[in-house]
């Protein structure tokens, strides 16, 4: 079970991104998805999660009202579509799956999450 990320790149303050990330082996059904962000020098920080479901979704209090995550499970991908995006939204972003039953709620923990993709840069720059 693989995940990898993509639609990373640089944008303008105010400008939006939607990053996508794609699972490979087992069905997605049955794993809720986290999006987390590292900064240099600054710990991980949670971004958003949904359950397997798609039913349950979370966000962060930094990101609320600008970022949507969604999912399509026959394309098995998760994305997170980011609107207003400002400077302090410079990151890696990284998206991580945890086997959880699909009517579950999501991770905010990262420790909870079993599978990690590789990250996409985000970078927020006039």
């Amino acid at each position: 079970f693989q995940l990898v990320e993509s639609g990373g790149g640089l944008v303008q303050p105010g400008g939006s991104l939607k990053l996508s990330c794609a699972a490979s082996g087992s069905s997605l059904d049955y794993y809720a998805i986290g999006w987390f962000r590292q900064a240099p020098g600054k710990e991980r920080e949670g971004v958003s999660c949904i359950s397997g479901s798609g039913g349950g979704t979370n966000y962060g209090d930094s990101v609320k009202g600008r970022f949507t995550i969604s999912r399509d499970n026959a394309k098995k991908t998760v994305y997170l579509e980011m609107n207003s995006l400002q400077p302090e939204d410079t990151a890696v972003y990284s998206c991580a799956a945890a086997r959880r039953p699909p009517w579950s709620g999501c991770l905010s923990d990262a420790g909870g999450y079993n599978y990690w993709g590789q990250g996409t840069q985000v970078t927020v720059s006039s």
